[in-house]
This record gives C-alpha cells, structure tokens and sequence, in this order.
C-alpha cells in the first residue's frame, strides 16, 4: 500500500486527525482506527477518491452527520472521515465530549503513520513524531492528557450524548484518568439521561469497561455519582436489603464484592486453578459475560426477602433473578446464545452450594450437575468462586486460595471457623467438579453406548418419553461404573421395571 500519510495529504491536506487517535498517540499507545475531519463539502468526494487511491472499501455511515468509512484490503486499516460538526474546525472541537478528545493535528504535518497487524486480521495504527506546537487544542486536552485526568470540554456534553456519562468510567479504566470533580458533578446531574441511548450502544460501553481490570473501581465511582442505579435501577432495592447480614449498602455492597472478586478471578485463574488455568484461560477471553453475571447474580434478592423465624431469607431469588436478568439482558440487547449463558448461570448459583450441603460429592451428583448446566456448568463454578470469595477478606482469600485444591474437608470441620472455612469447604467443591469435568470426563460426560432405536427394540416399547427416561438410567449406571459397553447397556435395561411411574431396577 502505497504511504498512507502521503496519499492522505495528497487528497486532503486542510483535513486534521481528531479525536482518540491525536490523544492515544500522544500516549503511546495505538488505536484501532484513523479519525480525520474536514468540512461537510469535501467529505463524499474525499471518501471515494481515498478508496480509490488506498484499494478501500467504502461506505457511508451516517448521512445526517456526513459520516463516511474505508476499509483498506490490504491491512485493514480503518479510516473515518467525518463532516465538520459546527461551522469550522474549532466549533467541531468545542463540541466533542472530553477535553483529551478535543485535540486535532494537521494531516499536512506528515506524521509517520505505524500500522500494527494483530491476529484478528485488522490493525491498529500510531501517530509517530508528533510535533506540540502543531497540535490545535482550544480546551486544556493537552494538559489534561499531561495530568492524566478526564475533563468534560462543556456543560452540555451528557445531554447532547448521554452515553459519554458511560464513557468516562470506561476511558477511565482503560486509560488509568482520574475522572475531574467538574466531570462527576455534571454526572451526578445528568444520571438520569442514561436511559436515552440505544441499549446496545450502552452493551458495547459495557463489555470495554468490563474487559478492563479496573471495572470494579470505576462501578464503585457510578454508584457515588449515582449513575449506577441510573443505569440499572433494578439495583437499587438491593441498597436498604439486609444490611443486618451484609453491612452498610445491603445486597447492593455484597453484589459489588462478588463483582470485585469475579474481576480478580478472571485476571488470576493461575492463582485459583493451578492445574486448570490453560483450560479456563478461554473464558477470561469472555470477561464482560461474567461480569455481567455476578452484577445481576442476587437481584431478586429484595423481591424476594422474607423472615422466617428468626432469619432473613430468599427463597427462590436465582429463579426470580434469572427472570430479572433476562429482562435487562433484552434492554441491552445481548445476543440469545449471551444471555441463555448468563440466566442459566443466575437461576442454578445455588446448586454447587447444595451440593456442598453434602459430606460427599459423588460422580452421580456431578454427572446430574452438569448434564443439567450443559455448556453453563464450568462458568458458573467462576460465578460461585466469586460468590464464596466475597465472604472473606483479600488476606483471607490469599490464605486459602493455596487449600482450594486439597481434599474434601467435612461440614463439621468448616464449621470450626466460620466464614472462612465454609467458603474453603465451597471452593474445595468447587474444585473437585473442575477436576470431575477435566480428569474424569466420561463420570460425567458419558458417552451413550445405546440409542432410543436400541431401547425400543430390546423390550418392544413404541416411541414416548419412557424411552429417554430409559437412556438416562444407562447414564448413570455408567457413571457409577455399572455399564461400560453396549453389551452391558442393553442387559441392564431388561432388569429395569419400565411399567413403573419412575423407572428402577426390579
């Protein structure tokens, strides 16, 4: 591809690079695209002629703003040329939402433009050899970009955009900004604007902050400022709702420490699952899901709170919460397979936990545990390591973290230490079903040895649900190690009573 820089300054040299891509390159860091404004009547002409001079696709992207996209074959580097937003390049910068994105720099300078391949098949790109002076700044971007913190360039930023409410928590945490007093005060009295922006422009803010490790911080932030609740307002409710077990802020601080500990679980799978972390690393690649999973895990909690003698209870909230769950899940318009995921790991969080209530934990129990999570069943132990991990403090967590993998201990033996030797007793299940699905995988993945064709042949039945109820106890006889061929598959079967209402061996 012949110099990007020299075939831009050829076609547009009174065009500036604007936005993310002027402060990330002041920040040495690169970006994934190629910001360039210029005015209204020279952006159409410009996009084809630059997709004809760069092989590029091009489309428009938004009439009304005169938003114009390439995408070069070669490299896919992708370019945004877009329409002066005012009357000249100073209203347009006045406009912009920080004062760190207020900033421009002359195509006709020549910077050195560095293209980065990555593994995805696109690229991020650099501004190399940027001279200051050069750089046109009307709102203090360049001294914000120097003291490391997000300022609003005007008053009127969030109504014009609300989701740059959103947006500074998520520059924040991807940045390491502090977010200004001026900022957070317009944010406090703007929250309520957040409910405006499409539901899956706020999905995409979402999944960059979460993909960050500094999402907790920065959750902690929007609930000071009040943007959280804003956002989310079936939160709430969780604030007054058993502060008698949880402290100060009820559900809602109980929520956010399993937050927290979902975040460092996902950046410390080493730490947690020594011997698994490779075959976990996978779904760190999928922290927004998770995180999204502890956030809503317990908010069916108020709704469903109730005394029952002397103790507060919840009876049936994760069937509740999955329910809820769905609901906001549907308003940031998460795909179907996303939020089948994040449901089925909110309605069964309680089931390791049942489990536990167990001395032992049998290969039948785990078969039963994830034959029912199907693809939900490793994800969820995350979900519940973060659960359990809440209960302790960072010292606590760190002192049995090392103990997770050992044996089994008894109930009678967690109960000795309170807290912490439940949540030891929880993680050491937790383990074991991690070592069950990853060691044993046929106890609890078996393969079938026989199909329903088989069933009905053997004993003459005709097709109804008799015949899978026949095939899971197959399953579970291998699993208990009764049946290991098909052979002994189909001699089984004749010694079960079929005619009862639950099927058993005669």
């Amino acid at each position: 591809m012949a110099d990007l820089a020299r075939v831009l300054n050829e076609v547009i040299p009174h065009a500036h690079y604007v936005g993310g891509i002027v402060r990330s390159s002041l920040l040495r860091r690169e970006s994934s695209d190629l910001d360039i404004t210029l005015p209204a009547a020279d952006v159409a002409s410009a996009a084809r002629e630059l997709g004809r001079r760069l092989k590029a696709a091009v489309f428009e992207m938004d009439a009304e703003f005169g938003v114009w996209r390439l995408v070069t074959h070669k490299g896919k580097i992708q370019i945004d040329l877009t329409a002066y937003q005012g009357k000249d390049l100073k209203a347009d910068l006045l406009r912009r939402d920080f004062a760190f994105n207020s900033l421009a720099y002359p195509v006709s300078a020549l910077p050195e433009i560095v293209i980065k391949p990555q593994k995805s098949g696109t690229a991020r790109v650099i501004l190399k050899k940027l001279k200051k002076n050069l750089i046109v700044d009307y709102s203090g971007g360049l001294q914000d970009v120097a003291a490391k913190v997000i300022n609003i360039s005007n008053s009127r930023v969030f109504k014009e955009d609300p989701l740059r409410m959103l947006r500074a928590f998520r520059s924040s945490a991807e940045l390491g900004f502090a977010i200004s007093d001026k900022t957070l005060k317009q944010i406090k009295k703007d929250r309520a604007l957040i409910v405006k922006p499409a539901g899956e422009r706020v999905r995409e803010e979402l999944d960059r902050l979460f993909c960050t490790s500094k999402a907790y911080d920065n959750l902690m932030r929007m609930d000071a400022c009040g943007l959280l609740t804003a956002l989310f307002p079936e939160l709430e409710p969780q604030r007054k709702c058993a502060e008698v077990y949880y402290g100060k802020g009820g559900v809602l601080k109980h929520t956010l420490d399993v937050f927290k500990r979902m975040e460092y679980l996902l950046d410390h799978l080493p730490k947690a699952f020594p011997k698994y972390a490779k075959k976990l690393a996978p779904l760190a690649e999928n922290k927004p899901l998770y995180k999204m999973a502890a956030l809503l895990h317990d908010i069916a909690k108020p709704a469903t709170a109730k005394v029952k003698g002397d103790r507060l209870r919840f009876f049936y909230h994760e069937e509740k919460g999955a329910q809820m769950a769905k609901a906001v899940l549907e308003r940031l318009h998460y795909s179907r397979a996303d939020l089948r995921l994040i449901c089925a790991m909110i309605g069964e969080h309680l089931r390791p936990s049942n489990l536990a209530s167990n001395d032992v934990i049998t290969d039948r129990g785990a078969y039963h545990f994830f034959r029912d999570l199907g693809d939900a069943g490793v994800p969820l132990l995350l979900l519940c390591w973060a659960d359990y991990a809440s209960y302790v403090s960072d010292a606590q967590l760190r002192r049995i973290m090392p103990k997770s993998a050992q044996r089994l201990m008894t109930i009678a033996q967690a109960q000795k230490t309170a807290n912490v030797g439940k949540t030891l007793r929880h993680m050491q299940v937790l383990s074991l079903l991690l070592r069950k699905f990853f060691d044993t995988p046929k106890k609890v993945q078996p393969t079938r040895l026989i199909t329903g064709r088989d069933v009905m042949a053997a004993l003459s039945l005709p097709p109804s649900p008799k015949i899978g109820e026949i095939l899971e106890a197959v399953a579970v006889a291998q699993v208990e190690g009764k049946v290991v061929s098909k052979e002994d598959a189909l001699a089984f079967i004749k010694t079960l009573d079929v005619k009862e209402q639950h099927i058993r061996a005669r």
